[in-house]
């Protein structure tokens, strides 16, 4: 179901000849007085003229501008192209995210070329990995469901990295780290971008197995009959209304000398119509992309699973579809989530805390370090942060290490808090608590919500826990930018791996 077609990435010193490639890719930057070529592997002479040409050919040197321009003999490449970066800070090197947006945006806009060398400005390992993250993110296309290939190109297949740092020895694993990166943004992406026709339950969970083999972890599947024998309420409330029975998913990574142990729990609703509490029409395509969050920890785990990291990393899938049907949940109905607690469902379209209540609590019986749990789970979160920026609420101990993790990896993620007084608005009448409450505010009104289901650890104590809303950044409506393509972004899975990464460091 997922295909994915890998970019090949590799690193050269210099001498371009010796190396050729149908393009070569130089930055330009949006300095104070204009734009200003970026340094590159280019002769001082051709350099200078190039440079003195830049306002004549209208380079900018804005983000994603391409300009493409007949090569140069000494380029070694048939095309140069000028590749902008954005605004230059005074006597500031470019961050890595500016390479990394550069460098995916350059490759993203050359599909249909073969081999791209990209010489933007690496003083160090970590803008070389930029560099080649960007690239391997730029690198990616989802044509499967087309008939024919006609007026369709191809993603770059090979992608060389031009840097004084290409004899370092930390070189190949920084390239190997960002093609396994790119690998599971572009995996996480195919499957948001699989239509609901396709990618319903029981494909969902196939689908987890197929991205698992040759992997050392362990995929187990619930099916309807073992949910209900085991008491997973809030799935099976969500997805009885479907002819497409539900699954939870679990897929385990427990290396022998795993020292933290973090679980991540998903949202997967393959399709959200709103259930009876129904959605308007417009616009409910993009509601394929409601299983972004189980998407996200199943590709974040076997990532983590590729690169060997000495961390127990499990990631629980919540897999629904919320349909309208004579056997659907009703509002007023209660549901009972696995361990007990019951909720009234007040409105069917606040369906994704339901299934995601059951994966935290089966989560918490297993007494991880932290819970992290990703949904596309409020509009309420593109009113507040927008398209772009993920809020995350929970723990402070959770929440700061995931903005940090965020930073370093060039997502955008804003702390949100959870205020007290929220909680009474989810009280019920009839049960435990209610599936919605105060609607400002409504994306803390939901992790409010999920907090009621994180259980306690072997200390006694509330587990750490964050909740991530990426309902925005999940799904792109508008034009590509960057790495980024139309539909499935991949948002958050760079975020959790730099997460574990850095809670690994911080315990040496």
């Amino acid at each position: 179901m997922v295909k994915n077609t890998e970019v090949k990435l590799s690193a050269i010193a210099g001498n371009l000849k010796k190396s050729p490639s149908d393009a070569l890719v130089i930055g330009v930057g949006q300095g104070p007085d204009g734009p200003v070529l970026l340094s590159n592997p280019l002769s001082a002479k051709a350099a200078e003229a190039l440079a003195e040409s830049l306002h004549v050919l209208g380079v900018t040197g804005a983000a994603d501008q391409a300009h493409r321009l007949p090569g140069l003999p000494e380029a070694g490449a048939a095309v140069l192209v000028l590749a902008g970066v954005g605004k230059l800070a005074a006597n500031q090197p470019l961050t890595e995210e500016a390479l990394r947006r550069a460098a995916g945006s350059a490759v993203r806009q050359l599909a249909g070329v073969a081999t791209v060398t990209l010489a933007l400005p690496t003083a160090s390992l970590a803008d070389v990995a930029a560099v080649a993250e960007g690239a391997a993110m730029g690198a990616y296309s989802f044509t499967e469901y087309r008939s024919s290939r006609d007026g369709l190109k191809d993603p770059v297949k090979n992608v060389v990295i031009v840097t004084g740092l290409a004899a370092d020895k930390g070189l190949q694993p920084a390239l190997n780290r960002a093609a396994l990166i790119g690998k599971a943004v572009n995996a996480t992406r195919s499957l948001v971008n699989q239509p609901p026709s396709h990618l319903y339950p029981e494909s969902f969970a196939e689908a987890a197995k197929e991205l698992s083999k040759g992997l050392p972890v362990k995929v187990t599947v619930w099916d309807e009959k073992r949910l209900e024998k085991e008491g997973f309420g809030g799935i099976l409330g969500v997805g009885k209304g479907s002819t497409r029975q539900p699954r939870l998913v679990k897929v385990e990574y427990a290396p022998a000398k795993a020292t933290t142990k973090i679980a991540l729990v998903g949202k997967g609703i393959t399709f959200d119509t709103g259930g009876i509490s129904i959605k308007p029409a417009l616009g409910m395509g993009d509601m394929k992309s409601d299983m972004a969050g189980a998407a996200v920890v199943l590709n974040t785990v076997l990532a983590l699973a590729g690169l060997g990291l000495p961390v127990k990393a499990t990631a629980w899938l919540c897999i629904a579809e919320n349909m309208p049907s004579g056997a659907a949940q009703r509002p007023a109905d209660v549901l009972t989530i696995f361990g007990g607690k019951t909720v009234e469902v007040l409105n069917t379209d606040a369906e994704g805390r339901l299934v995601m209540a059951d994966g935290i609590v089966a989560a918490s019986q297993e007494y991880p370090d932290a819970i992290i749990d990703v949904a596309t789970l409020t509009g309420a979160q593109l009113i507040a942060l927008g398209d772009r920026t993920a809020g995350v609420m929970g723990s402070d101990s959770v929440t700061g290490p995931i903005k940090a993790a965020a930073d370093r990896a060039g997502e955008l993620v804003w702390p949100m808090p959870l205020p007290e007084e929220l909680r009474a608005s989810l009280d019920s009448q009839v049960a435990d608590i209610a599936n919605i409450g105060e609607r400002h505010g409504g994306m803390m009104t939901a992790a409010v919500f999920l907090r009621e289901f994180v259980g306690n650890g072997k200390d006694g104590e509330q587990i750490p826990w964050a909740h991530i809303d990426i309902a925005g950044p999940s799904f792109n409506n508008g034009s590509p930018y960057g790495y980024n393509h139309k539909q499935g972004t991949g948002s958050t899975v760079r975020t959790l791996v730099a997460y574990a990464e850095d809670i690994l460091a911080s315990t040496v």
